[in-house]
Order: structure tokens, then C-alpha cells, then sequence
């Protein structure tokens, strides 16, 4: 049997649908020590094969990932659009922060696509203008529409694509099968809080696929903001705040958490208001949610 090297572009059924890097797609299946091991294969995982048709293909190996992410199932992402609601449903920087770290925890490149924005009024525009300034200055990139999907943000989009790969995320009703629609009309990805609203929680295992687009791979699934949990220790967190992490370095005391130490850089950054205050505040709670976190000695123990 011949051996290839290429990249999973689709996981259905069992079935993995590999494009090799000479862009030739073949029809594999995993070998059963994938599943000794505990390993399955995720769509974007790089992988060795063989076979001797394009419909008969077996994964040797998976080579190691860089990082993955659960909903949707996709290794080695590059960035992540995090679609981000002003209104309907409301604005969270708590949830906005909460994305922000979990992606830099698995050292994913956020995106910020803020959506709804015609529906604020002035004032209210005025008060956003202050929060986009903040997000860019700590280092992301943030894209902010004038009216909802105008060409200038879906180009921005467009000219973000190349070369990587990309996942959509964001919450419910939040416009992110909107945006991928946008981005490829030809996808026709339902849309709508009630199809959205009545897809969740079933147990349905939808396909993911990896779509071409723009000099680069898209999931044409869109994740949930289902970042619950956060799997660093307390002590770690602030290095997933890059602003935070900045200033770290100028605290007295090396291991410094920055909540009641005396001379923190973090702190005084705060109060000088180098630091935004929701960001502190979101760290804040973060810390206290995983320092009050009891350890699960049993998995399988559904009690609380």
C-alpha cells in the first residue's frame, strides 16, 4: 500500500476525508489502536496514511497537534472570529473575556466581530467606542461594523483567512452562522434564534468540514461559547490576560497574583487606568471561580 501525508478537511460517520499535500482527497478510516489509545481523529489533524484506491485509506498516525477545541472538533486551529452581540442577546464583557482566555490558554488567535451594532443609539455607540479602543490597545484585532455585514468588515474578514485556519464562535443568536453565510454565500447555514434555539441540547453528531475560502480553511461549523471550566490554576491565570502579563513583570514580588500583594504593577496599572477596569474586574472573578474550584476525584460522580 502507498503512504501519504495531508490534512482531515471532513469527519462523518467513522469516516475521514483526507487532502493530501498535493491535493489529491482520499476516503480513510482509523485503525482500532486509535481507540486503545484514546485518540480519535479531529478534522485539521495532519495525518499519514495508506492506501490503494481513494475510497479505501487507512490513518496510520496523527501527528502531534498544536491545539484542539471541542464544540466544534477541530485541531490545529489558527484563530477564532469570536462573534460578539452588542444587543439581543445583551453585551458581556465577561463572556468576551472568558473566550479571550480559554483561546489564548490554547494559543489561538482571537478575532473580535462585533455584531447588532446598528441597533445601539448614540450614546450607547459612544460607550462602545471606549471598549473597542481598549480591546485594540491590549493587542486584538477588532472589527467593528458601521451597519450589520457591510462589505468593509466582510473584507476585513476576507483578508484575515488566508493561510490559516478558522473557526467562528460566539453564543446563540449572537450572528455567527450569519456571518459564515456572508462570508460564503454558497453555504446556506440555517439561521435564525429558533432553528438555533431548537438544535441545542439534542445529541446529534453533525458533520465538521473544513470549506476553502480565501487563500484558506474554514469550519463550516460554528462553536458554542462553552467555556465553563477553565483548566489553568488560579496562580497561572493572569498570562492569558496579555495586558496583565505585561505589566506583571514590574511587581514586587515574583509569583504575585495581583489581588492584596503590596507594590503591584497590576494594580497600580488599574488604578492609572492603563488597565480596563471590566478586565480586571472579569479577572478578579475568574481567579475566585477557579481558587474555589473543588477537585473532582471522580469523573463519573455526577453529584455536586
Amino acid at each position: 500500500m502507498a503512504q501519504y501525508h495531508g490534512q482531515i478537511q471532513l469527519a462523518l460517520a467513522g469516516f475521514y476525508d483526507v487532502l493530501t499535500t498535493d491535493g489529491k482527497l482520499f476516503r480513510t478510516r482509523a485503525r482500532g489502536n486509535f481507540r486503545k489509545k484514546d485518540l480519535k481523529p479531529l478534522v485539521g489533524d495532519w495525518v499519514t496514511f495508506s492506501a490503494d484506491t481513494p475510497n479505501e485509506g487507512y490513518i496510520l498516525s496523527i501527528e502531534q497537534r498544536k491545539n484542539s477545541i471541542v464544540r466544534p472538533p477541530v485541531a490545529n486551529v489558527d484563530q477564532v472570529i469570536v462573534v460578539t452581540a452588542v444587543k439581543m442577546p445583551d453585551w458581556s464583557s465577561n463572556l468576551l473575556d472568558r473566550q479571550l482566555v480559554a483561546l489564548e490558554e490554547k494559543n489561538i488567535e482571537p478575532v473580535i466581530y462585533f455584531t447588532k451594532t446598528d441597533l445601539l443609539t448614540e450614546a450607547e455607540s459612544n460607550y462602545f467606542s471606549d471598549i473597542v479602543a481598549g480591546y485594540r490597545e491590549i493587542g486584538y484585532q477588532v472589527i467593528w461594523p458601521e451597519k450589520a455585514f457591510d462589505d468593509e468588515s466582510l473584507d476585513a474578514i476576507k483578508s484575515q483567512l488566508a493561510d490559516k485556519l478558522t473557526v467562528l464562535m460566539g453564543q446563540t443568536g449572537a450572528g455567527k452562522s450569519t456571518l459564515l453565510n456572508h462570508i460564503s454565500p454558497s453555504l446556506n447555514l440555517e439561521t435564525g434564534e429558533v432553528s438555533q434555539a431548537l438544535s441545542r441540547g439534542k445529541h446529534t453528531t453533525r458533520q465538521v468540514s473544513l470549506i476553502d475560502l480565501y487563500g484558506g480553511l474554514v469550519a463550516d461549523t460554528p462553536g458554542f461559547s462553552a467555556f465553563e471550566v477553565f483548566d489553568m490554576p488560579a496562580r497561572e491565570l493572569g498570562q492569558y490576560f496579555r495586558e496583565i502579563n505585561d505589566y506583571a513583570s514590574d511587581c514586587r514580588f515574583r509569583g504575585c497574583v495581583h489581588l492584596n500583594e503590596p507594590n503591584c504593577a497590576v494594580k497600580e496599572a488599574v488604578a492609572q487606568e492603563k488597565i480596563m477596569p471590566s478586565r480586571y474586574e472579569n479577572y478578579k472573578l475568574f481567579y475566585d471561580l477557579i481558587a474555589g474550584r473543588r477537585p473532582v476525584y471522580n469523573k463519573h460522580d455526577k453529584k455536586h
